[in-house]
Formats: structure tokens, sequence, C-alpha cells
């Protein structure tokens, strides 16, 4: 199963069932004992909503973009595609109506600003957090929450495909 971007940011990514081991003292076993630990095991969700800043979010945002476009070489930043990501990020998140569009078509490079943002999040949730602070550093203003800076550029990354 793939992971799954909702409009509002949000993921959903498929979940490993529990892996259960008999022990020695259950009460059930055989067959009947089999039965009920395959009910369980299919009453266990198999899949999982994350929301921006949830723990794990910005790996499975990472591997949602890499299962956009499976072809695509691991993500090389280069200087002015970061300087217009962050650019495009304080951009999105100034604007009063959340403009991705109008954001990324005002850039120079979209191509290298998307392998920017893509390297950021390959870095996890600590590079969210640093990039948030040059934005915020080069652009002005206070650093976003890093849930935030990921949803935005989430977001982006979806307008760029």
């Amino acid at each position: 199963m793939e992971i799954v971007r909702n409009a509002d940011g949000t993921l959903v990514v498929p979940v490993q069932p529990e892996r259960r081991h008999d022990s020695d003292d259950s009460a059930e076993s055989g067959p009947a004992g089999a039965e009920v630990e395959g009910a369980q095991a299919s009453e266990a969700p198999t899949t999982r909503l994350l929301h921006p800043g949830e723990g794990g979010y910005d790996e499975a945002l990472a591997e949602w973009d890499s299962q956009q476009n499976p072809d695509r070489e691991p993500a090389v930043s280069t200087a002015s595609g970061r300087e217009d990501a962050m650019t495009l990020v304080h951009a999105v998140a100034s604007s009063p109506d959340h403009a991705v569009k109008s954001a990324v078509e005002a850039i120079d490079d979209p191509e290298a600003s998307g392998e920017a943002l893509r390297h950021v999040l390959a870095g996890g949730v600590h590079s969210v957090e640093d990039f948030a602070a040059e934005v915020a550093e080069a652009e002005g203003g206070d650093p976003l929450p890093a849930h935030e800076a990921t949803k935005i550029i989430g977001e982006v990354l979806t307008e760029l495909d």
C-alpha cells in the first residue's frame, strides 16, 4: 500500500501488524486459539493518519514524495535552489490566502527549489527546524514551527509535481 496525502496535508500511511507470540501460560491453544488470534489480527488497523508535526510525519512525507516519481534521483540541494526554496516557503507562509501556486510561479527555478525542499525533508525533523530558522533569518520574522514548515513543503511539492 502506498502513502496517501490528503488535501489538508495529513498522510494515510500503512501500519505493519503487530507480531504476536504464543505465551506458555495462554489458556487458549490449538485451533480455537488460532481462530481468536486471527480475529484479533484482522481487527488491528492497517493504516494510520499522520498530521503535520506528529512523529514520523516528515519521514512519511519524504517517502510519499519519492512514491510520486520513483525514478527520480536522490535530492541534491544547490545554493540557488535553497535560496529560492526559502523565499517560496516564506511567501506561502506569509500569504493571507496561502497562495502556493502563485508563489511557485514567481520563483526562477522551481525544479531546483523542489530538490532543495526534498533534501530538507530527507534530513528529518531537525533539518526542517533548521530550515525554518534559516527562512526566518533570511526573510525576516519568527521561525515557523516545524509542522507548519513541513506542511508548506508538502503543498509546494504537490504543486511542483
